[in-house]
């Protein structure tokens, strides 16, 4: 089973253990309007991604942050990140449909 989705502009999308929300990436090839472009192996079962993710949001008026390695379909959490899983390495988890 898949542990990303691709939609229609090949934005990939995945569910991020970490802040358990989900995270869009703009790979290469991709039709969505944004400028930010990562390299992809073209794998949605065991992905890596180059370079790193930096997600940053604001949450009840903290400012959180995940930044991750995504290689062979396996997450390794940075220790910047200020989630419970900083400085781990987890399995992507299985796309829900």
């Amino acid at each position: 089973m898949a542990k990303m989705h691709k939609d229609a502009r090949g934005v990939l999308l995945f569910d991020c253990p970490g802040c358990g929300m989900l995270h869009a990436v703009y790979p290469q090839g991709c039709t969505a309007d944004n400028p930010a472009r990562w390299t992809w192996n073209g794998s949605l079962d065991s992905p890596t991604l180059t370079p790193s993710l930096s997600v940053r949001w604001t949450e009840h008026g903290h400012e959180r942050h995940c930044h991750s390695f995504i290689t062979d379909g396996q997450i390794q959490f940075c220790g910047d990140s200020t989630h419970a899983l900083a400085d781990q390495t987890v399995p992507i988890p299985e796309w829900e449909t």
